[in-house]
């Protein structure tokens, strides 16, 4: 079947596709797989689903991994460790010179409701999982795609970059907590949570890295845009302590940070988001968010 991706990136697949003898399936598959059609579209990278006596998603990088902070043999590590806790689908193969990962493929459920008790426990399962070595330092992730955007100056990144200030007073908070770091997905977004057989599993863990359990929760937070109801029963759920007006107190600054560093990363993937219409709801969110720690 024919389709479209960059040549670079049809290359790397077709590369991926003819190393399937190597691949660490559930069956043993007996032939090539066959492109069935590209799923999931995403601005970072080209997912392809194909199919031998079984189906698989293969992943081919569509950026620099190490420029926006991806550590491809964490994610490999995370994946597979949450494959064992069932929370994940299986890794069958993996080549970081190719830029290639290959999964194998989760039927997805006909309806994907938001049901934050599965997620709260969900979210638990992950931070759960063996500690990596591998570190998520949100202020010099920040500084890097910062370093990044001034290397081609552009107008409209003003209003962005005069909200630092007040980002830096949430890192200064957050620094000062003493937190325990746990393995974190990090991008736990709607789009990376999936519904099969009824039971809820996290997808894409390319961003996982040690990191505050409550910066994950952000994720979620600010990612479903959440009411503050939602906040409640996610964070009630997810700790059960009785300590819910601390919880929020944190999770404020990180949903932040949170905001902050979504805003970069779409300005670094796309010049162009600066001036769109999601660009100035992401920072009508960032602002309002920022007025209400002040």
């Amino acid at each position: 079947m024919a389709i479209e991706l960059p040549n670079a990136s049809r290359l790397k697949l077709d590369q991926t596709l003819s190393q399937w003898r190597q691949w660490d399936t559930a069956t043993p598959i007996t032939s090539r797989p066959e492109i069935v059609k590209t799923i999931g579209t995403g601005i970072s990278n080209h997912s392809v689903l194909v199919e031998a006596n079984e189906r698989f998603v293969v992943r081919i990088d569509g950026i620099k991994p190490h420029s926006h902070g991806i550590h491809r043999q964490a994610e490999w590590q995370s994946l597979r460790a949450a494959c064992r806790r069932e929370i994940a689908p299986m890794p069958c193969y993996f080549n970081p010179e190719l830029g290639s990962l290959v999964t194998a493929f989760l039927a997805p459920d006909q309806e994907q409701p938001i049901e934050l008790v599965d997620v709260a426990l969900l979210m638990q399962a992950i931070h759960q999982l063996p500690s990596r070595r591998y570190r998520l330092d949100l202020r010099e992730r920040i500084d890097s795609y910062q370093h990044q955007l001034l290397q081609r100056p552009n107008r409209q990144l003003e209003d962005l970059l005069a909200l630092r200030p007040g980002i830096d007073k949430s890192l200064v908070f957050t620094s000062q907590l003493a937190e325990p770091l746990v393995l974190c997905h990090n991008d736990l977004l709607q789009a990376n949570r999936l519904y099969s057989a009824g039971r809820l599993f996290a997808l894409d863990w390319e961003y996982s890295a040690m990191c505050s359990a409550y910066y994950d929760l952000a994720v979620i937070v600010a990612g479903d845009d959440l009411s503050a109801e939602q906040i409640e029963q996610l964070i009630t759920v997810y700790w059960d302590d009785g300590e819910l007006n601390s919880h929020l107190e944190r999770l404020r600054h990180y949903v932040c940070i949170y905001r902050y560093l979504e805003c970069l990363w779409y300005a670094v993937i796309d010049e162009l988001f600066v001036s769109s219409d999601s660009a100035a709801k992401r920072m009508q969110m960032l602002r309002r968010d920022l007025n209400a720690l002040a």
